[in-house]
């Protein structure tokens, strides 16, 4: 698949960037993993530190994960809108960002629950999806995807 980058030389493509050199991963997917893993670890614990409820915690904790249902429901390139814009950190940040300005601890508890969200997701490889499937991430492709090449 050709890049759409304007920098890039014209023949490299993806598999330049997933390419054999790397074996089993990826060193850029090993530093985002454990980015992800931050993410989450410090979320959880402004979490704690503010007192907010655990058990509202884990019930909320995998609702971002609907938007995998318009995959289902949808085409890929809808599926991937909507799962991109639930696993951004922007949104994240713009709900806490609120929750501040606003004096809402509400948007804070929800701000921290959805960046330790992303933080997980992060941490076990999901990323940011392309519109070409579910399993084609911005931290690589997942197992399983078949090479359409």
């Amino acid at each position: 698949m050709p890049l759409n980058n304007p920098f890039a030389a014209p023949d490299f493509d993806m598999q330049d960037i997933r390419g054999s050199q790397y074996e089993l991963m990826n060193p850029v997917q090993t530093i985002l993993r454990w980015e992800g893993f931050g993410y989450l670890l410090v979320a959880c614990a402004v979490y704690q530190s503010l007192g907010h409820s655990w058990w509202q915690f884990f019930a909320w904790f995998f609702l971002p994960d609907i938007a995998i249902l318009v995959y289902v429901f949808a085409n890929a390139r809808v599926g991937m809108w909507a799962y991109n814009l639930t696993h951004s950190s922007v949104g994240a940040a713009a709900v806490g960002l609120a929750g501040v300005v606003l004096q809402w601890p509400l948007c804070w508890q929800i701000s921290l629950i959805w960046f330790a969200h992303i933080g997980f997701d992060r941490a076990l490889g999901y990323g940011l999806k392309f519109p070409l499937g579910f399993r084609v991430t911005h931290l690589g492709v997942l197992k399983g995807m078949v090479d359409k090449s």
